[in-house]
């Protein structure tokens, strides 16, 4: 018997229980209590090892009351059998005690389709339920009119006929059941149909049970004996199929157009129960009165279906409709509802003399909470949030999620008022304080745009202008509100422009690379060369690399830049390397390390890539990096900067002293160069900063980097510096960064600079 409990339990228990019902149904008479007892012996180990396979404990309660169900039939067929007349046709007084046993098991089964259907129903807006009352009131119309009827009226209203009766009326219940569990959603797989077979075996049996008890037709016992049989192996076969799962499964459901089929059993138990009426000839009063009770009821549940269809639909349109409008994360309303509102708002402008103000609200440095504490601390956050500007607006206000970090609070009110000024000094205020999270307490700042309209703008260029204002806020050390005003649309449009211009600049060959040279301090030879990156454009005329480097680095477009920039200085030193000859001091050329190239994957392989395509030496090649690009991610920064420096190339740290300045990361960098920023070059001579270049040069020489100076611009500077011990010097004394063609002095014939 384990076998059941294997994959082919199923399988094996509907053979054997179908064979066993054929012999019951057709075999001899010896062999037929035999092939019952298999059906009763395997449906009872079926109903006990299904449900342990299949379901979790807390879903076993459906099928606990199907067994004990199952085993008060049992208990019913065995007083039939010792006791043979409390099955007598007439019956008699002796059929009140296996009905006393066998009334539990129908409550029992009951109890188990309405147990399966709880834990199965997704809503309580549900069609299933309506029709299903559909299905159970025509159901009762036809056994009320084909069966108790007649049979009441064949042997009249004696207690033992109504009671036999009843059982009909039980079937009509689990009819019920069974159908709202058949059409309450999901896929109707075998073990619903089991089900359906199990109860409709049941009904067809006490409908065949009482027309037999009331004479009114001739079936015999055993063939009623038969039907039941059938409940007894489709049940538990139900119990041994996987799909049993799904019976206690909350199903999904969907509001959609009525089925053809679903169209066509509302269309028959309507229809179906009018037709008799009208036909049959009228009977008794009570007769009479049940048969038209039970239509007006039909017609209030159809009419009742129409109604619900009508509100699911109507529920399920402002649903979705408010999924449209409205933030799943947050559940404030979106872009989609603040363009509508201000729109709305726009139309009032002029005749209430209001003044529309937006807010437009970022967070700052959102993305390190995502980084440090992943995205479910940061859903808290953006949570919290909107909980907190909530708190701060009046009723009529709308504060808005529209996207990532980004909310906007909408006012409309009297201009004199300067709400919308005092709400964004109080929200400054108000993101000071912490927010509680399940991590501890946070602090996040924000940067506020402020855009405000007496009438006539559009509800998206006004979201636009509060997004530029923002932005201003941000360029301001963050923080901070700004107001916008109409020069910040200009700078937005210009910028707008000079990104398009730049995009595909390097293809069209606009961009050139300008090289300005470093001098070795102590000799006055030339030792290399800074790349710098110059770009004139057709439309916009020369771009100084202060405007168009920070729109490449922001849009991406750098690490293309970067990789051109890279391969042309490689490909121009090799040529002038090859021009000077083997016997010239061997020179570098440094290239700078973009932000974006530095947090790039593949940056290593272009720079392999280069070395090996152009053949320069690595030792040749120095790449230049920032201090505030290294600390953005450190731990990621110093496993490239030491995939880079295993390659053999020099690594410099730029503009040294503008940042973190920190002694414990540049030990910790595979640093060759520390290139000390020209802002502390320029001082030298007045003593303001030489104290601080000093410190620099002693710091990097004991750790055993060389330094460069930068824009060193005068001779008094080249000499201080000399003495103090500089290693190379770079700056207008020695030349501006020039075409490749106008170099040529510096690169033959070597002539000292000094």
């Amino acid at each position: 018997m384990r076998s059941l409990l294997g994959r082919h339990g199923f399988g094996i228990h509907l053979t054997l229980g179908t064979l066993a019902l054929v012999t019951m149904a057709f075999g001899p008479e010896w062999a037929q209590s035999p092939a019952t007892l298999v059906i009763v012996v395997l449906g009872l180990f079926a109903l006990h090892a299904g449900p342990r396979r299949f379901l979790p404990r807390e879903d076993h309660a459906p099928w606990r009351y199907i067994l004990t169900g199952a085993y008060l039939f049992v208990a019913t067929m065995l007083i039939r059998i010792v006791f043979p007349g409390t099955d007598a046709t007439p019956p008699t007084p002796l059929m009140l005690i296996p009905d006393a046993v066998i009334l539990p098991a129908y409550l029992c089964i009951g109890g188990a389709y309405a147990g399966m259907l709880r834990r199965r129903r997704a809503a309580e807006d549900d069609p299933a339920r309506i029709d299903a009352v559909l299905v159970g009131l025509a159901s009762a119309f036809l056994v009320w009119t084909f069966v108790i009827e007649p049979a009441l009226a064949n042997s009249g209203m004696s207690p033992l006929r109504v009671i036999d009766a009843l059982f009909s009326i039980f079937d009509v219940v689990l009819l019920v059941l069974v159908a709202q569990l058949m059409l309450a959603g999901g896929v109707r797989l075998p073990a619903m149909w089991l089900l359906i077979v199990g109860a409709s075996a049941m009904f067809l049996g006490d409908t065949y049970y009482t027309l037999r008890n009331a004479e009114l037709v001739d079936i015999s016992a055993h063939t009623l004996d038969t039907l039941f049989m059938v409940m007894f192996v489709a049940i538990p076969a139900a119990a041994l199929h996987p799909s049993m799962r799904t019976l206690t499964e909350p199903q999904n459901i969907v509001v959609s157009d009525l089925s053809r089929r679903r169209l066509l059993l509302i269309g028959l138990v309507v229809s179906v129960p009018t037709a008799v009426t009208s036909m049959m000839p009228s009977g008794t009063l009570a007769n009479d009165l049940i048969r038209t009770a039970l239509s007006v009821l039909l017609m209030l549940a159809v009419l009742a279906r129409v109604v619900r269809s009508n509100n699911s639909r109507a529920r399920a349109e402002q649903a979705s409709r408010r999924r449209a409008t409205h933030d799943a994360l947050t559940d404030l309303p979106n872009r989609e509802m603040l363009t509508e509102t201000v729109s709305a708002w726009g139309d009032r402008v002029a005749a209430e003399q209001l003044e529309i103000s937006l807010l437009f609200i970022d967070l700052d440095r959102f993305k390190m909470v995502n980084d440090h504490w992943g995205h479910q601390v940061g859903d808290e956050l953006l949570c919290a949030v909107a909980a907190r500007l909530s708190a701060q607006v009046r009723a009529e206000d709308l504060v808005c999620r529209i996207g990532g970090d980004e909310f906007v609070v909408a006012l409309a009110s009297p201009s004199h008022l300067r709400l919308a000024d005092s709400l964004a000094e109080r929200l400054l205020e108000e993101f000071g304080r912490p927010f509680r999270l399940s991590v501890g307490d946070v602090v996040v700042s924000a940067s506020i745009g402020l855009v405000k309209s007496y009438g006539g703008a559009h509800a998206l260029e006004l979201i636009r202008d509060a997004d530029t204002a923002m932005y201003k806020a941000k360029g301001s050390g963050r923080n901070a509100v700004a107001l916008f005003d109409s020069t910040l649309r200009d700078k937005v449009r210009d910028r707008v422009n000079l990104e398009q211009a730049l995009r595909g600049a390097g293809e069209r060959g606009e961009l050139a690379v300008h090289f300005q040279p470093i001098v070795d301090v102590a000799t006055g030879e030339l030792d290399g060369f800074e790349a710098l990156m110059r770009w004139e454009s057709p439309e916009l005329g020369f771009v100084s690399p202060m405007e168009f480097i920070p729109v490449a680095e922001e849009t991406g477009m750098i690490v293309e830049m970067g990789e051109w920039l890279l391969r042309e200085s490689a490909r121009q030193l090799v040529e002038w390397s090859l021009q000077r000859g083997p016997g010239a001091r061997p020179l570098h050329v440094s290239v700078n390390v973009a932000v974006r190239q530095l947090r790039d994957s593949s940056l290593v392989r272009v720079v392999d890539e280069v070395l090996r395509d152009t053949g320069l030496p690595p030792s040749a090649l120095w790449l230049e990096i920032t201090e505030s690009g290294v600390m953005e991610n450190i731990e990621s920064a110093v496993l490239t900067l030491n995939a880079l420096h295993a390659l053999g190339v020099t690594l410099c740290i730029d503009d040294f002293g503008t940042g973190y300045s920190s002694l414990s990361y540049l030990q910790r960098l595979p640093v060759g160069i520390v290139k000390i920023d020209r802002s502390f070059v320029s001082r030298i001579g007045d003593g303001t900063n030489e104290p601080i270049v000093r410190a620099v040069l002693a710091m990097t020489h004991a750790m055993g980097h060389r330094v460069v100076a930068e824009g060193v611009e005068t001779a008094e500077q080249r000499d201080w510096l000399h003495n103090q011990g500089c290693d190379l010097i770079q700056g207008w004394y020695y030349g501006k960064a020039e075409h490749p063609r106008n170099l040529t002095n510096w690169i033959l014939p070597q002539v000292p600079a000094a």
